[in-house]
């Protein structure tokens, strides 16, 4: 029973010490309210004493409304910085769209004009495509009226849906333009192997030497007076320069004659054609041998009647000898 009186007791004295510290915060924090009331009720004089005799000015204000006066002067300012600070932040903005749309208005212009040479370009092929199928008999890609609207100019609008659709009229024009361009180089191919049997290259591997004497009625070098020359006269001023077979063929004769061609040699080509290759310093065919077009079969001499180093060519259909340099339409073409 001893014990329970005693923690009774404890009991009793720590409410009691608590309820005074209570009291003692309540009091307190009651005085400090009185205080503040008693401060923002308080009321206070602003004297405007101006530096002339003029009339003094008196504000009577309480505390509470100079506080709120001047909490809302710091709002307001507040709110002018942010603003401020916004502003210029969207103005920033701003200004860096405007100079981005004025790069991308630049590259746009840029782009046009770029589709504006190309439609240029594409009349141009357009022109020359449409020229080389009607050379070969083979209809264009696409028709006139459909050319022209796919080769008119876009205009200068900003609307570019128009140099789209002329693009996309470009890459469908281009396309269709594969098939007659395949056509050409099917019947060039075919042709290159027409023009392989006919003597259409220049003799002398690499289009090198000149002419000393054309075919026709000349004068004779030794004695001058006038004779008939059956071929052409290359020379390159000096002996040992390869001879080209001018097309394929079969070598039909080599001979020397001492005093008329020299070393010579006749191959005979498809389509009735002959040619005859003289003077030569030495061969490189034999007789019966399949020569290419191109083809190295000797070098230029001064053998035979020959007052220099040179070629002397002929061209022959049948029995008629006929004039080389018609048929020399490729002067430059490489030898193998």
């Amino acid at each position: 029973m001893a014990h329970v009186h005693y923690y009774k007791r404890v009991e009793k004295s720590v409410v009691k010490k608590i309820q005074g510290g209570c009291s003692w915060i309540l009091g307190r924090l009651g005085g400090f309210f009185r205080a503040v009331k008693r401060l923002l009720v308080r009321d206070y004089t602003i004297v405007l004493i101006p530096h002339s005799e003029k009339r003094v000015y008196n504000f009577h204000a309480k505390f509470l409304t100079i506080f709120s006066g001047i909490f809302l002067f710091l709002g307001i300012a507040a709110l002018f910085f942010l603003y401020s600070a916004m502003t210029g932040s969207a103005r920033s903005g701003f200004t860096e769209r405007d100079s981005k749309l004025r790069e991308t208005q630049a590259d746009l212009d840029r782009l046009r004009e770029e589709v504006n040479q190309l439609s240029r370009a594409a009349r141009g092929f357009e022109a020359v495509l449409s020229s080389t199928l009607s050379m070969l008999g083979t209809e264009p890609a696409v028709s006139g009226g459909e050319r022209a609207s796919i080769f008119t100019l876009p205009g200068g609008s900003g609307d570019f849906s128009r140099e789209v659709e002329d693009i996309r009229q470009l890459s469908g024009y281009f396309s269709s333009a594969i098939e007659p361009v395949k056509e050409i180089g099917a019947i060039l191919n075919s042709q290159s192997d027409i023009l392989s049997e006919i003597p259409s290259v220049w003799p002398v591997r690499g289009g090198g030497g000149h002419f000393t004497q054309r075919f026709g009625i000349g004068p004779d070098p030794f004695t001058g007076a006038a004779h008939m020359h059956t071929g052409i006269d290359i020379s390159t001023y000096r002996q040992g320069d390869p001879i080209v077979a001018t097309a394929d063929g079969q070598v039909a004769f080599l001979a020397y004659e001492p005093n008329g061609f020299g070393n010579y040699i006749i191959i005979r080509h498809q389509h009735g054609f002959y040619t005859r290759y003289a003077h030569m310093s030495m061969f490189r065919a034999e007789a019966g041998q399949q020569v290419k077009q191109g083809d190295v079969i000797g070098y230029i001499g001064n053998t035979g009647r020959s007052t220099g180093p040179h070629l002397h060519y002929e061209v022959h259909i049948g029995s008629d000898v006929v004039d080389p340099y018609k048929y020399l339409n490729i002067r430059h073409s490489p030898g193998r």
